[in-house]
C-alpha cells in the first residue's frame, strides 16, 4: 500500500489533498555555551533553518498536511569563530503506525561535524545539484536521509532515489574549493586513515545504504515496520515472530562492514521500542522468544547498553 493510502488511514477524516511540502521540522538551537553572546543571531539562524527545510519542496510528489513527516534537528552551537559555528546536531524522524495513535522513530543519530559559516539573516537557498553553502548542503542532505528513510520504511527499497541525491551533496561538497577545515571534516573519508575523518559518518551512511550488501539490511528496515510495526494491531504475536526472525540480518549486516554506521542507526532509533515490543510478550511467547536469542543477538551488536537490554532478561 502506497505511503498516502496509509497515512490517510491514520486519519479520523479524509483531508482535502493540499498541495504541501514534505517536512514539519521542528529546529532548535542551543547557544548554551556561547557565553555573553547576542541571541539574535541564533533566533535568525533558527528561522532561516526552519524556513529552509520546510518550505522548500524536496520531491515531485504531492503531500497532504498529515502526510508531512515529522522530523527535528537540534544543532547545539559550541563555538563561533569569525563568522564560523562549530556545532553537534541531532537529526530525528518518525512515522506513524498503521491503526494506531502509536508513531515510531525511523531516524535518529548525531553529527559531531556540524560546522558552517553563517551571518545573521543570511539567506538559504538551495538548487538540487549545486553546492552553494556548507550549511545548506547539511540540511538538504539530511532532508533527502529523511525523505530515504521513511520510503524505505513504506516500500521495499522505496528510499533509493533520495539516498541517490544525498550521494551527489556528498560529491559536490567534497569537491567544494571554499570549505574551511572544520565545514570539510563533515564529508571527507580518509581512505589511508581506514575510515571517516568525524564520527557524523555523512559518507559512510550513503555509502552503505547505497551498497548491494546492505539491500538485506533496507529489506528488514521495511518488513520491520510493514510487517511488523504496522500489523501488530491486528495479530501482535505473529508481528512480534517476524521482527524476531529479522533481526538476524542485523547480525549478518555488521559482519559485512565491521563497526558499520546503518545498524549502529537502527539501533539508536529501536533498541527501546524492541525492548518493549519483546518485554511485553506474554510467559509462553517469552519462551520462544529466548530460544531465538534476541537478547544475546542485541548484545552482541551492542553491549554497552546492556541497562537498556535488560528487562529481556526476565521471565516474568
Amino acid at each position: 500500500m502506497k505511503r498516502t493510502l496509509l497515512i490517510l488511514a491514520l486519519a479520523a477524516m479524509l483531508v482535502p489533498a493540499l498541495r504541501a511540502q514534505e517536512l514539519n521540522c521542528n529546529i532548535t538551537i542551543n547557544s548554551d555555551q556561547i557565553e555573553g553572546s547576542s541571541k539574535e543571531t541564533f533566533e535568525a539562524l533558527k528561522q532561516s533553518v526552519t524556513e529552509f527545510m520546510n518550505t522548500n519542496r524536496w520531491t515531485n510528489l504531492t503531500y497532504t498536511p498529515i502526510e508531512k513527516i515529522d522530523c527535528n534537528i537540534l544543532i547545539i552551537v559550541k563555538a563561533v569563530n569569525n563568522g564560523e559555528f562549530v556545532c553537534e546536531a541531532t537529526i530525528q524522524a518518525s512515522r506513524p503506525v498503521y491503526n494506531t495513535t502509536y508513531t515510531t522513530t525511523v531516524l535518529n543519530m548525531r553529527d559531531k561535524a556540524f560546522n558552517f559559516k553563517y551571518q545573521a539573516y543570511d539567506q538559504l537557498l538551495y538548487q538540487q545539484n549545486v553546492f552553494q553553502t556548507n550549511l545548506t548542503a547539511m540540511l538538504a542532505y539530511y532532508a533527502y536521509l529523511i525523505l530515504g528513510m521513511d520510503a524505505d520504511s513504506y516500500q521495499r527499497l522505496g528510499g533509493t532515489p533520495y539516498f541517490q541525491q544525498c550521494e551527489n551533496i556528498v560529491s559536490a561538497a567534497q569537491t567544494a574549493s571554499d570549505l574551511t577545515e572544520g565545514e570539510a571534516s563533515g564529508w571527507q573519508f580518509s581512505r589511508s586513515g581506514g575510515g571517516f575523518k568525524s564520527s557524523s559518518g555523512r559518507y559512510v551512511i550513503v555509502n552503505e545504504l547505497m551498497d548491494e550488501a546492505f539491500k538485506p539490511y533496507r529489506n528488514f528496515f521495511y518488513e520491520y515496520h510493514r510487517m511488523g510495526l504496522d500489523e501488530m494491531q491486528a495479530n501482535v504475536s505473529n508481528s512480534r515472530a517476524r521482527i524476531a526472525t529479522g533481526l538476524e540480518v542485523l547480525r549478518e549486516t555488521n559482519k559485512a562492514r565491521s563497526a558499520n554506521i546503518t545498524v549502529a542507526m537502527f539501533l539508536d532509533a529501536k533498541l527501546d521500542e524492541l525492548v518493549n515490543i519483546f518485554s511485553g510478550a506474554e510467559r509462553a511467547e517469552k519462551s520462544a522468544i529466548y530460544d531465538s536469542a534476541i537478547y544475546d543477538l542485541l548484545m552482541s551488536l551492542d553491549p554497552t547498553r546492556s541497562n537498556i537490554l535488560e528487562p529481556l532478561t526476565r521471565n516474568d
